[in-house]
């Protein structure tokens, strides 16, 4: 099915019919499970112009329609200098979609331009900073991003390969900067898979990401570390289905008994300073 412009009624049924299952229910359940929506709410849906934050604004709409309690919602759409092209896909998306989006600019693909060293990272910093002002000057108290399940399992790997940690990427935290905001993350449940289905049953079009650095290779991943982990998770899956599922519950299951030394906000702390030898 390829739809165009007055689209959104089609693309609403689906997400209450055909999609409600793979879609909503979960993120309906992340909002309750993590408390990510409160009566009074202003919400920040980020919208980048890619398939997840597209999602992501279509499913608070519904959530909005069914109107259990009062919270309001503006649809926020940065350009850090996105190419003509680029920014009317996302606006065209967003009318045909019926999203009324909020676009401010910000000059962020210049200044990470050049940046040799992660600029990647710094660009999803400098990014979020912005959202968060911009929010804070629409009124809002929270930001909503489009991080989804496998995000979330992807990083918890990363973290362990890569980074020599073992973290994983939250569902809400309070901002360190912008005293009063909060980061929600709703499609923390929702599966990609099910995203792009969505996205190929209506012949959707998005942006992945219009910047340089990421011309080649999964978003935000210019030394291919995130394809790898993805691959790497595939090939796991073909011998055990339930890999997924494991790494995601690694991090709510963890045995404190067994940890060498964890950090807090003091630094890192080894165990064996603070008490005895555990008993085997």
């Amino acid at each position: 099915m390829i739809l165009g412009a007055n689209s959104a009624e089609k693309v609403e049924e689906g997400i209450r019919k055909q999609f409600a299952r793979r879609l909503f229910k979960p993120f309906a359940r992340a909002i309750v499970e993590y408390g990510l929506v409160a009566p009074g709410d202003k919400i920040a849906v980020c919208m980048s112009g890619g398939k997840d934050s597209m999602l992501m604004a279509k499913l608070f709409q519904e959530l909005k329609r069914h109107n259990k309690f009062p919270f309001e919602l503006v649809f926020l759409v940065m350009d850090p200098g996105y190419s003509p092209e680029n920014r009317a896909l996302i606006e065209e998306n967003a009318q045909n979609l019926g999203v009324p989006i909020t676009v401010f600019r910000s000059d962020i693909f210049e200044n990470v331009l050049e940046i040799e060293k992660s600029p990647c990272y710094i660009c999803a910093r400098m990014r979020r900073g912005h959202l968060y002002a911009k929010a804070k000057e629409l009124g809002c108290n929270k930001i909503a991003l489009g991080h989804h399940y496998d995000d979330v399992i992807e990083t918890i790997l990363m973290g362990m390969l890569y980074g020599g940690q073992i973290q994983t990427m939250l569902p809400k935290l309070n901002s360190t900067n912008f005293a009063g905001m909060q980061l929600i993350r709703p499609l923390y449940f929702v599966r990609e898979k099910d995203i792009i289905a969505w996205r190929e049953e209506y012949g959707l079009r998005f942006l992945r990401c219009a910047c340089k650095f990421t011309a080649d290779v999964a978003h935000g991943d210019t030394d291919g570390k995130r394809q790898k982990v993805k691959e790497l998770i595939r090939t796991l899956k073909e011998e055990d289905p339930q890999i997924e599922q494991n790494i995601f519950k690694s991090v709510e299951n963890v045995s404190l008994a067994t940890v060498i030394a964890y950090k807090d906000k003091k630094g890192l702390r080894h165990r064996f300073d603070e008490e005895d030898v555990p008993q085997d």
